[in-house]
């Protein structure tokens, strides 16, 4: 089916897409879908909806899947029946014409590290001459909890972050702002349903439970990360910003864009044993200042969306409507294909040439870094929201 909506065909947000999020309609904040390059407040024409009138998409997820199936259908009945056109063209507004805020008030954000590709090349640039990957790597998803605080919608500037850093050879830290600022190209995932206190959420109800995916970048500082990390993992590096999509793509949308994760090489406990084709085809695309620098494909990363989930719950820990968890950076196989700048660059040795003749080993202020990303659906491709900033420098 194609919309009535002129320019939905091919646009990338037909009616087999109809992603959600909140942006200031009226001069307040509304919950809102995007159909071709116009939105539409979906409150004003469900009012037995009240969950749609918050300010937040919190209460719409915890209204569950049921309510997720039967606003997605009576959505898309009436913007393909030209019947329904008088009572929806209303209340469209072009998207240029609106700003988007955050889409859910996150109560808790997890990081994975969930590329092979990706904790392959680290492995190997920071462990020379041993295994790339630590023992625990193909047993279970490696995370931590992240800062949910400082997750940012798409278009708020990030400030060049400070931290405690070793230059090579010294012997103490210095303080100051980094100067390998990294991006990392991933993909989120946001709850919808919560789940109980000490009840894991087992493989088959991840799409029960999962509303949809985001795009994120989760900025990095990598002279601050090496000398704080250990032995418990990443802090200030990490927590200064996440930005995410201000669009939320439905796993309803993405049925077409299901494939097998790759092939495991290792014996998987039953709580991880994959439960069908939860791999997506999401085509990732990273631009520094209008050049593309990387394509990165998410079908090739190790762990599914759904065995993120069965181990984020496995001890007892709860997901609450609203929550994000990452994937961690995507990176494929291939040259091109890496999602940051310390495996394209290779740490900053061979810095990359962008398009108006300058290099960049890491980010400059100035910078603005976009990710973007398509996914197959049956009758073509939808575009997921892309999610983009511009570095600050740092303050005093």
């Amino acid at each position: 089916m194609t919309s009535w909506v002129r320019d939905a065909a091919g646009s990338g947000f037909d009616v087999d897409h109809l992603p959600l999020g909140v942006a200031v309609v009226g001069n307040r904040a509304r919950i809102v879908t995007r159909i071709g390059n116009t939105v539409l407040v979906p409150a004003e024409l469900f009012p037995d909806r009240p969950e749609l009138t918050a300010a937040t998409l919190n209460p719409f997820l915890a209204a569950g899947p049921g309510v997720w199936e039967l606003v997605r259908q009576r959505l898309t009945r009436l913007l393909t029946d030209p019947a329904g056109r008088a009572v929806v063209e209303p209340y469209l507004a072009p998207v240029a014409d609106v700003t988007m805020l955050m889409p859910v008030d996150i109560g808790d954000y997890v990081d994975f590290y969930a590329s092979e590709h990706h904790a392959t090349a680290l492995g190997r640039m920071f462990r020379p001459g041993a295994e790339p990957l630590l023992p625990n790597w193909k047993h279970l998803p490696v995370g931590y909890h992240g800062r949910s605080g400082t997750v940012i919608v798409t278009g708020t500037p990030v400030v060049r972050p400070g931290g405690q850093l070793r230059p090579p050879g010294a012997e103490a830290p210095v303080h100051g702002p980094t100067t390998k600022l990294d991006l990392e190209a991933e993909v989120g995932f946001v709850v919808g349903t919560a789940s109980q206190p000490g009840t894991p959420v087992r493989l088959g109800a991840f799409a029960s439970t999962v509303f949809g995916v985001c795009l994120v970048n989760d900025w990095s500082a990598r002279d601050i990360q090496p000398w704080e990390y250990q032995p418990l993992g990443p802090f200030v590096a990490k927590s200064f910003a996440t930005s995410m999509s201000g669009w939320i793509t439905p796993l309803a949308a993405l049925a077409a864009a299901r494939v097998d994760p790759p092939e495991r090489t290792t014996p998987l406990l039953p709580y991880l044993a994959d439960d069908g084709p939860w791999g997506l085809d999401l085509r990732l695309a990273v631009a520094v200042n209008g050049t593309v620098v990387s394509r990165p494909p998410f079908a090739s990363t190790y762990w599914t969306g759904a065995q993120l989930l069965a181990h984020l719950t496995v001890g007892g820990a709860s997901v609450r409507p609203g929550d994000l968890y990452a994937s961690g950076t995507v990176s494929g196989p291939d040259p091109g294909t890496a999602g940051s700048l310390i495996e394209l660059t290779a740490n900053g040795t061979h810095p990359l040439a962008l398009a108006d003749g300058s290099t960049r080993a890491y980010l400059a202020d100035g910078d603005t870094v976009t990710i973007s990303a398509t996914a197959p659906t049956a009758t073509g491709h939808l575009t997921l929201g892309e999610v983009t900033g511009t570095v600050l420098p740092a303050r005093r």
